[in-house]
């Protein structure tokens, strides 16, 4: 008896890992590096293990416009389904992450500033070398011109001339991008993963798609200008931490209120979510907040809980991080919500 119920056991397990998924996590990397800053950088040996563990694992690496087309349809994708992308285009990538990609067939993105290129930066990919990549497997994508903080309007300026610049400085970097690759994904990764409301709303205007730094599993639940990404680096690239987030699932939120990431006047937000909580074991879901630790939410009623800090968030870039395990299925429900705030006297933090 007890053999048999050990043989159910196994077959519902292996059942479920084969299921199609509504989910898909996106990897963020900089540097593949061990001469680079630990706190930006995987060295080639932990980055050959984290992809090893993809082919090991029957994981689905799939190009990211793939994972947008599925996310936008509202589409099955394979389980275990995983998007490998780098910010900024350093020169790394090409010599040290590529090789270990091309090894096991792994398409990736690629999001690349275009100044630095026209620089002619030495630890910068150039244009030959982007073109080389992007024939093997990668695409290249938008991270804005000069990685700039888009949301921070310059001295004076008003909305409508925020909204002028802020376009011209996308759309002349995905020209390039047309001209020289040939690639047209209209996908911007937010520099320093900084976004707001206005900023999505010129995305959603443009037509692209944004993708932040906050972690999380993306899919159907996840708007299109806040596409989470778990970065990968420093002490983040650690294995054991890295293979539960490898495995999360996407927070079935159907609505949010106080989700707006620019702080003014409240250093302390809330944030209400409502779940679609069927498969969710909501007793169990805990958030963390940057700097302060573990808190339970206070749940409103049996789909709806509010979290707030107990202290005010500090300048520059904070989060709240909300993990809840699921009732049918071998992972976390994972959701983070950034937030971006000035000094208070209107300054930012040199960052």
């Amino acid at each position: 008896m007890l053999n048999r119920l050990k043989a159910l056991t196994l077959g519902l397990v292996l059942g479920l890992a084969s299921m199609p998924s509504l989910a898909v996590v996106i990897l963020q990397y900089h540097h593949v590096s061990e001469k680079t800053p630990s706190i930006t950088s995987v060295t080639p040996a932990q980055f050959a293990e984290q992809m090893a563990y993809l082919a090991d694992n029957d994981f689905s690496v799939i190009p990211l416009a793939d994972a947008l087309a599925a996310i936008r349809a509202g589409e099955h994708l394979p389980a275990k389904t995983i998007v490998i992308t780098f910010d900024d285009g350093f020169a790394n990538i090409a010599s040290n992450g590529h090789p270990i990609l091309k090894q096991h067939g792994f398409p990736y993105t690629v999001f690349v500033n275009l100044e630095p290129i026209e620089q002619n930066r030495r630890n910068m990919m150039d244009w030959d070398t982007l073109r080389q990549i992007a024939a093997e497997g990668a695409t290249i994508a938008n991270h804005s011109y000069s990685h700039d903080h888009l949301i921070r309007r310059l001295p004076g300026e008003d909305q409508a001339a925020w909204e002028q610049r802020v376009e011209a400085d996308i759309e002349r970097t995905e020209a390039a991008i047309v001209r020289e690759i040939g690639h047209n994904l209209k996908a911007l990764a937010y520099p320093y993963g900084e976004y707001n409301q206005a900023l999505q709303a010129l995305l959603e205007r443009m037509g692209y798609v944004g993708i932040g730094q906050h972690s999380g599993a993306a899919g159907p639940y996840s708007s299109l200008t806040t596409l989470p990404r778990y970065p990968v680096a420093g002490p983040y690239a650690d294995m054991d931490s890295l293979r539960v987030k490898m495995h999360s699932l996407n927070m079935p939120m159907v609505a949010m209120d106080g989700e707006e990431s620019e702080l003014i006047n409240r250093n302390r937000p809330s944030l209400t979510v409502t779940l679609e909580a069927e498969d969710v074991r909501t007793g169990e879901l805990m958030c963390y907040i940057q700097g302060q630790g573990a808190k339970a939410p206070t749940w409103l009623d049996d789909s709806t809980f509010t979290i707030q800090a107990d202290l005010p968030l500090p300048a520059g870039r904070s989060r709240y991080n909300c993990t809840a395990p699921s009732r049918t299925q071998n992972g976390y429900y994972w959701f983070s919500q950034p937030w971006i705030q000035a000094n208070a006297d209107g300054s930012w933090p040199q960052e």
